[in-house]
């Protein structure tokens, strides 16, 4: 398995274990250089987007994974974690609901796991 859809599969696990809401993984490799893929989920308040993102990047840092940067912990609404390979989205109802990434990477491969 790629390195990078191995990574999609612990976030996903991770998420999924906490449920996670309506997680989406988009294929983004041949639209975009920033990353092959995003995985977008929403949880119900800020703690629970907290612990699905404490929980996705345990995951991934247990397998030997480095985060490159996260924004948006503190706030609770949008958190950004940056893998490289993968950049996790973790929104509350109402910021997923505003930013509608899904809309903006309609070009993007919706990928089911």
């Amino acid at each position: 398995m790629e390195q990078s859809l191995k990574m999609v599969k612990l976030v996903y696990d991770a998420l999924d274990k906490k449920l996670a809401e309506d997680i989406q993984i988009i294929d983004i490799r041949k639209v975009s250089v920033i990353a092959d893929y995003f995985i977008i989920a929403t949880g119900k308040n800020k703690n629970h987007v907290q612990t699905l993102i404490d929980d996705s990047q345990e995951a991934l840092e247990t397998a030997g994974f480095k985060m490159r940067e996260m924004e948006g912990y503190r706030n609770g609404s949008w958190i950004l974690m940056d893998f490289g390979d993968i950049v996790v989205h973790i929104f509350d109802e109402e910021s997923r609901n505003f930013y509608d990434l899904e809309r903006i990477w309609k070009d993007g491969k919706i990928v089911t796991m």
